[in-house]
C-alpha cells in the first residue's frame, strides 16, 4: 500500500472506500468520507486490511457429490 491508494475497509456492517494518507510499520491512516463528517482521518492496522482482501479473494471449492 501505498499514499494515494484506494482501499476498501470494513466498518461497521458494511464497508467504507478510504485513500492512504499516511503508511507506518504497522498501521495506515486513510481518509473517508462519512455523510455528516467529510474527510475524517481512520487508523487502521495493516493486519486486518490485508487480511480482509485476503478473504474476499478466494472462493470456496464446492464438491460434486
Amino acid at each position: 500500500m501505498n499514499v494515494g491508494d484506494k482501499v476498501t475497509l470494513p466498518f461497521g456492517k458494511g464497508t467504507k472506500e478510504g485513500i492512504v494518507v499516511r503508511v507506518h510499520e504497522k498501521s495506515i491512516w486513510l481518509k473517508v468520507d462519512f455523510p455528516k463528517h467529510p474527510g475524517k482521518l481512520v487508523r487502521r492496522k495493516i493486519n486486518t486490511l490485508q487480511s480482509v482482501a485476503a478473504k474476499r479473494g478466494k472462493k470456496k471449492a464446492r464438491s460434486s457429490k
